[in-house]
């Protein structure tokens, strides 16, 4: 009979393994026990020393409201119909920019990812990032789908703000965290926040949102001051 091993009670064993620099079971070939894949964490937490100096982009998908409001103002059930289960209301493409120092953030909403917006997005970013006191954008961040990594566009509006491109490790969307953990937010407090009964009405809350965030709202990593506190005053 085989005897079974079992740790004392009490011991955690991920905490050992985590304080000796080993890596978890799901990261190795379960062969080989070499690491296959990149943990799902960043080693080191940084910030920029000075505003501008990187720009984290991403695009959030969110599903559209039809008119009358959806599941969440009627009920999952009346969700179901046959009409609403047919119709094809689509998704808002949320664009988003955050600058890592300051962590002040410009989002828009359109109807597509494409070249040609998430160029035009960057430069009116840069704009807005302009008149709340951040004059140069140094560096930009970004995954890498087609659109940002082969767009002749984009790499064009790059290079007219004066900007180097950089873009995150494959497969590894927690090294642009800045821009994800935005995103989280700008869910959880504007699109899901309240039951809106029109994808209208949700799309104007964002700009107000936007201006709360930026002025007002408590940021953690700014030691409980919003993200203007850490930006220069414009005339």
């Amino acid at each position: 009979m085989h005897e079974t091993w079992c740790p004392l009670p009490g011991i955690n064993l991920t905490r050992i393994l985590h304080r000796h620099g080993m890596p978890r079971l799901a990261s190795c070939d379960p062969l080989t026990g070499q690491p296959i894949r990149s943990e799902r964490r960043s080693h080191a937490r940084y910030e920029r020393d000075r505003p501008g100096e990187l720009i984290h982009l991403d695009v959030k998908k969110i599903g559209r409201i039809p008119d009358g409001g959806g599941w969440r103002a009627h009920g999952r059930e009346a969700g179901r119909t046959y009409a609403q289960k047919q119709a094809r209301i689509g998704y808002d493409y949320v664009h988003a920019a955050i600058d890592d120092h300051s962590r002040m953030a410009y989002a828009e909403i359109h109807a597509d990812e494409k070249a040609d917006t998430c160029a035009a997005f960057l430069t009116r970013a840069a704009a807005y990032f302009a008149a709340h006191g951040i004059d140069c954008i140094e560096r930009v961040i970004t995954d890498n789908p087609w659109a940002y990594r082969k767009s002749s566009a984009f790499r064009q509006a790059v290079a007219d703000l004066g900007d180097q491109q950089r873009f995150i490790r494959p497969h590894c969307p927690w090294t642009n965290g800045k821009v994800e953990r935005f995103n989280r937010t700008l869910q959880t407090e504007w699109a899901y926040h309240q039951v809106f009964t029109s994808n209208t009405a949700r799309s104007r809350a964002l700009a107000p949102w936007l201006t709360f965030y930026n002025t007002r709202r408590r940021h953690t990593a700014l030691g409980g001051q919003p993200p203007i506190t850490r930006l220069s005053p414009t005339s």
